[in-house]
């Protein structure tokens, strides 16, 4: 019972969701302007200076967040809405005699504040406009802050569990908790790491699973209020690779490097061979985890809304039955890929860690 509840609540959301924001894809209140289906997904996956959360009779309702600016004439804050859900670069916020001006989610100095030509181009077509350094606390880092007070939250919830427990057993939050760090401790960890030294990387490989994975749990809606495609921004996805390249190259023994560029046991040609090949895969380790991750997330996301923006391509209320079908369908594989893919960047890192102080015997 409780399986078909969520299925015809699922179906409701999805049906909802499209007559809300694929009716008025990017805030654009212009009912004869065509329906761009790459305006629309990219509307929805990239990061934004504020929460869209739906349109009504035209008008963008959102959640504002907080523009902070160091400019020429040093700090400058307001909020988004000062930009009335603008992002074409014709509206224009005057803080302290400075202009500035929003286009395509990026923050620009306006060029003539006094006329109607804001946004300028180069000859290449490329805008011309000055930018100043923009620190804003946008849609993608608000979610990695909640993120991150939830992992907080969870672990110390889960420690709370055991000290109140008199035999030692978790109790209320740790009992969902515990399974899923025996299974980093027993199925990642030590047959990766070893025995030896496995311990000394469970906090960092605890902390890297559970972070992605609340991410991209938190992402699995993307028109879910304070929910942004962390894990399909590549700059989120570049951090974490570098800080598992950074552990690896730091914590790496002798034998780690004397098998990179002078592999023992093979002749002197061969290791020539081998030798800037097996360089070349220090970076490409990280790359692949970086690259892995952000394409796995994004493409969940523009699957499943492209196959809702059908209803709208072919203007056929007969085809909704079938992509909110197959968009659900698409939405409970990602409940699995999103865990899949936390558990695939986890054990890739210990696995370049264990590979890193592996000690050999020759």
């Amino acid at each position: 019972m409780l399986l078909r509840f969520s299925g015809i609540f699922t179906l409701i959301f999805f049906t909802l969701f499209s007559a809300n924001i694929f009716a008025n894809p990017a805030g654009n209140s212009d009912d004869n302007k065509e329906f761009d289906v790459n305006e629309m997904i990219m509307h929805h996956i990239k990061d934004a200076h504020e929460f869209h959360i739906m349109d009504i009779d035209g008008h963008a309702v959102s959640f504002p967040l907080p523009i902070i600016l160091w400019t020429d004439n040093g700090l400058v804050t307001f909020l988004s809405s000062k930009f009335n859900h603008d992002d074409s670069g014709k509206v224009v916020v005057d803080i302290n005699g400075q202009f500035f001006v929003k286009y395509h989610e990026k923050i620009f100095y306006a060029d003539n504040a006094n006329g109607d030509k804001y946004i300028s181009y180069d000859e290449a077509g490329n805008v011309a406009n000055k930018k100043p350094l923009d620190l804003s606390i946008t849609k993608m880092v608000f979610s990695m802050f909640l993120s991150m007070l939830l992992l907080v939250m969870i672990f110390v919830a889960t420690a709370k569990t055991y000290s109140k427990s008199r035999k030692g057993e978790p109790t209320g939050l740790g009992k969902f908790t515990e399974p899923l760090i025996l299974f980093i401790k027993d199925e990642v960890a030590l047959p990766m790491i070893g025995e030896k030294h496995y311990q000394r990387y469970m906090p960092f490989l605890l902390t890297l699973f559970f972070f992605i994975w609340i991410n991209n749990v938190m992402g699995l809606i993307p028109f879910f209020p304070f929910s942004a495609n962390l894990s399909g921004n590549i700059a989120f996805t570049f951090v974490l690779a570098a800080i598992t390249f950074i552990i690896t190259t730091v914590v790496a023994n002798k034998d780690y490097w004397k098998h990179i560029f002078w592999m023992p046991g093979i002749p002197v040609p061969m290791k020539l061979f081998l030798a800037p090949i097996e360089f070349l895969g220090i970076f490409i380790k990280p790359i692949s985890l970086m690259i892995r991750l952000f394409a796995n997330i994004s493409a969940g996301h523009i699957i499943i809304l492209s196959l809702i923006s059908l209803i709208f391509i072919f203007k056929s209320i007969w085809l909704a039955p079938a992509s909110l079908f197959f968009s659900v369908f698409i939405s409970l594989i990602e409940v699995l890929v999103v865990a899949i893919q936390a558990y695939i960047f986890t054990m890739l890192s210990a696995l370049y860690i264990g590979s890193a102080i592996e000690e050999h015997e020759h």
